[in-house]
């Protein structure tokens, strides 16, 4: 295969071109990468098991030293040369058409296989291959949306992750204030809902007795957990987040009946699209259901973080109508601190809330907001809507500071996911039912989406 300098340079050229590169910068960068390129060809050369550690080690090293320019190039390399060869496809058809045996099947197989593929499974025999690859994706990723040429990279990618991150190698891990720094600094690092402040402030989330933190980790990426979810114990089922936060009011864990989960957040971004909350939160109730057998309700305390956008858009559109006055105070951002507006919108806007999350879908039939899709398609329910649950700056900015009760019950998971699944059904309350049908004469118009 010709991976000369001059492919590499076209390569960069093209990606470059009108960004302000010189031709002997451009020629520099095509070097580095030629270094990389050259190591991958060796990879896919045969060799004993030390050579190609050394080799993937090698690649891999080149990788991290590359510009996004470079790494653009060398997606672009693997996408157009590491492809499934046309004539192999077609000679392994024939051979299967002529004599339709499972020897020219599984020839016919190993043929459609992209080469980038195998690429991909030899770079991960090195030590810690495994985490630079996850990391590479999530490069790889962030060039997606201007290249979609890229696209079957990546689906080469998520097939190979979602082997090698499946549930039976996922350890599930209980944090708490005694857990190594270096971890306890990534849990910091990686909470997406509700930002950690500083240490003091996870110590809240993790120290008292009333408070849980697991997470799932994977052998060959060390102590990078995965994701991981913070728990509550209550007695009753919280309707707002700032008491969570804050702390204070400690329950002692055997006279706790519910457990919250008001936090879930994925570190990886490279490890987009592969599931792991449903495994984390089933096994997390077990884990609480057999040290406290006194628990009785397993619930989240979620965000709603597309129904202010879609508001907004409805209104835009001349698609709900909202009191005059409502909406200017709803505009002027300084409702929730006047009792009598927040009086006023309360009804209309937990309708509008709780039609956006019972019947606002996607073509594809999945809900709009990305928190429903992902606790419905767990087995949740919609359990109840949590009036100014939420009044942070982040909160009232996502939701007006609404947020949602999803309830997992044990013995309905199944059910409601076989539900979602099949027919799109969302599992919710007859009270939120009712919530949603008040908000209809404000909606002249469905949205298209």
């Amino acid at each position: 295969m010709d991976l000369n300098i001059s492919f590499l340079q076209r390569l960069l050229s093209n990606i470059t071109r009108g960004k302000g590169y010189r031709h002997h910068e451009v020629a520099a960068q095509a070097s580095s990468l030629s270094q990389l390129a050259s190591a991958c060809e060796a990879l896919m050369q045969r060799g004993g098991e030390a050579h190609l550690v050394l080799k993937a080690q090698q690649a891999l090293s080149h990788y991290a030293g590359l510009e996004e320019a470079e790494k653009h190039a060398f997606f672009s390399l693997l996408a157009e040369q590491y492809s499934a060869r046309p004539q192999a496809i077609h000679d392994a058809y024939e051979a299967y058409r002529q004599q339709e045996s499972n020897a020219h099947l599984q020839r016919l197989f190993q043929a459609c296989e992209p080469r980038r593929q195998d690429l991909l499974r030899r770079l991960n025999q090195c030590p810690g291959g495994t985490y630079e690859l996850v990391r590479m994706r999530a490069d790889l990723l962030g060039m997606l949306r201007q290249d979609p040429a890229l696209a079957p990279l990546d689906a080469d990618f998520a097939h190979l992750f979602s082997s090698w991150f499946n549930r039976g190698f996922l350890v599930l891990e209980s944090i708490d204030w005694n857990t190594p720094a270096a971890i306890l600094e990534k849990i910091i690092r990686y909470e997406a809902v509700h930002e950690i402040r500083d240490w003091s402030d996870l110590r809240r989330r993790l120290d008292p007795d009333d408070r849980r933190c697991y997470a799932f980790f994977h052998p060959a990426t060390g102590d990078e957990p995965l994701i991981f979810v913070e728990v509550a114990l209550c007695r009753g089922i919280p309707g707002s987040i700032q008491g969570i936060l804050g702390g204070g009011d400690e329950v002692a864990p055997q006279d706790a009946d519910t457990a919250v989960f008001y936090s879930i957040s994925n570190c990886q971004a490279g490890l987009k699209g592969i599931s792991f909350g449903n495994f984390l939160i089933k096994q997390v109730v077990q884990e609480l259901k057999r040290d406290l057998p006194g628990l009785r309700n397993f619930v989240t305390l979620s965000p709603v973080p597309g129904f202010a956008g879609w508001l907004d858009a409805r209104r835009q559109a001349d698609q709900c109508r909202l009191d005059m006055e409502q909406a200017a105070r709803l505009d002027a951002g300084d409702w929730a601190d006047d009792e009598a507006a927040r009086a006023a919108l309360r009804p209309d806007l937990q309708g509008l809330l709780a039609h956006y999350l019972v019947e606002e879908k996607h073509r594809n039939g999945q809900p709009l907001d990305p928190v429903a899709r992902f606790h419905l398609g767990n087995g949740a329910s919609l359990h109840r809507i949590n009036w100014l649950a939420d009044t942070s700056a982040k909160g009232l900015r996502q939701s007006h500071g609404l947020m949602v009760n999803y309830l997992y019950e044990p013995d309905k998971i199944e059910q409601h996911q076989e539900a979602f699944s099949r027919e799109g059904a969302v599992a919710c309350t007859a009270e939120l039912r009712r919530e949603a049908r008040h908000a209809q004469p404000l909606l002249n118009v469905a949205a298209a989406v």
